[in-house]
């Protein structure tokens, strides 16, 4: 069984529920201490690298993005250690379906999206049955009605129109974070970590991976001599699988400058891009920046993409650079307390969206790292560390050019970020 409690909140949303965030799900894992594959590897792989075969079942109900989903997957990895000090997996079979829940909740969790649509309605809705006594878009029906009606050019609207480009967009959003996935592929990691023992406070970690998604999946397909759908993708009983490339790499790197003293840094990078039968990547496979584990001067989701506005509640990207500094040191007792840098953002790249304030585009949007800085404090209960955090927005990329450093430090600009265990 496994089960996550998580938050991060401001001051000016105190009042909300402390755990916002949960997941409760349940994993079968089958481990056998040796490799279990159709070709004989040991010349390869021999028995002095501690070889493995991991065999994983697992359902996850999680609410984390304000719609409930449903996450069942099955995992077939063959796991090795080069020396003692690192460590190779290879997941053969990384299979995942997420079926979402109460999507026809989605306008009433998504309420900027709704807040857009229903001042364009007040302007350009043409039929009555779409909205309520107070003449704000009905939830679900006036809502999706509109959307139908203005797509099909039976509004006043037209494609030349800004509002009727900002329709589709909240659509094509509404499609994609309410759709099922799919997800069918492989992936080959490395992890390499110098520190020899738990009381070596000065070491480095490097990891790195590469997953391909999709590309066999959608060759079987194509092999029985199926239909394209209208948006000439191929299904499966209704869902269309994933297909993407991704890879990404992570440094962390601690240096024990006294007994108690360490300065720690991260720094991460990765990147996922659709092809063949995807123009995107599914959520919960995209990016995210913001949050306790990431930059602390924002929520999590509330962070980019690029130079936009955060007009989302929930902003994700399929481009993503981290870069966390921070310098630990002993507070009182068993408390310690911690200053910290955080940087990066995440951006749209070689997907479907085309808006230049989400896009990375090159060097120059290097512009739009968003740096968040604050204090810390932990409380190490010998078996877990409790860790608050608060950070400020000291570079946001959202804002005009001119007034994106901020020096009001006030606490009502705070952000909370509540974690458990040390960020990196």
């Amino acid at each position: 069984m496994k089960n996550t409690l998580g938050s991060s909140s401001d001051i000016a949303s105190i009042n909300r529920q402390l755990f916002n965030l949960y997941e409760l799900g349940a994993d079968i894992k089958l481990r056998f201490p040796r490799i279990f594959f159709p070709l004989n590897v040991e010349g390869i792989i021999p028995k002095t690298m501690n070889p493995s075969t991991d065999i994983t079942f697992n359902a996850t109900l999680q609410q984390n993005i304000g719609l409930d989903k449903q996450y069942f997957g099955a995992q077939y990895q063959l796991i090795w250690q080069p020396s003692a000090l690192s460590k190779m997996n290879f997941k053969i079979i990384d299979l995942e379906f997420i079926n979402n829940q109460n999507v026809n909740n989605y306008f009433n969790v998504y309420k900027n999206a709704y807040s857009r649509l229903n001042d364009i309605a007040k302007d350009y809705n043409t039929n009555p049955d779409n909205l309520n006594s107070d003449g704000d878009l009905i939830i679900p029906n006036g809502a999706v009605n509109f959307m139908s009606e203005v797509l099909n050019n039976q509004t006043p609207l037209n494609d030349q129109n800004g509002r009727f480009q900002e329709v589709n967009l909240i659509k094509e959003r509404q499609t994609r974070l309410t759709t099922n996935n799919l997800i069918f592929g492989s992936s080959f990691g490395i992890n390499y970590k110098s520190q020899e023992n738990i009381l070596d406070e000065s070491f480095f970690q490097l990891q790195w991976k590469i997953s391909l998604v999709g590309s066999l999946l959608n060759e079987i397909i194509k092999s029985t001599d199926a239909e394209k759908n209208e948006n000439d993708q191929y299904e499966i009983a209704g869902v269309t699988p994933s297909q993407y490339i991704k890879t990404e790499l992570n440094y962390i790197k601690h240096w024990q400058l006294s007994t108690e003293t360490v300065l720690a840094l991260r720094a991460f990078g990765g990147v996922a891009i659709p092809f063949g039968n995807a123009e995107n990547i599914p959520f919960n496979r995209s990016y995210f920046s913001g949050g306790a584990n990431d930059n602390r001067g924002w929520r999590a989701y509330q962070l980019g993409p690029g130079s936009s506005t955060n007009l989302n509640e929930f902003n994700e990207a399929n481009l993503k650079l981290t870069f966390n500094l921070e310098y630990r040191f002993p507070f009182i007792g068993n408390m310690s307390a911690a200053f910290f840098i955080d940087a990066g953002n995440i951006w749209n790249v070689l997907d479907n969206v085309n808006d230049p304030t989400y896009r990375f585009d090159g060097l120059q949007d290097l512009n739009e790292i968003a740096v968040g800085t604050g204090f810390g404090l932990r409380y190490d209960f010998d078996f877990f560390v409790f860790r608050l955090d608060t950070g400020f927005k000291t570079h946001d990329p959202s804002l005009p050019i001119s007034s994106r450093w901020q020096t009001d430090y006030a606490i009502k600009n705070a952000v909370f970020n509540i974690g458990i265990n040390y960020p990196f």
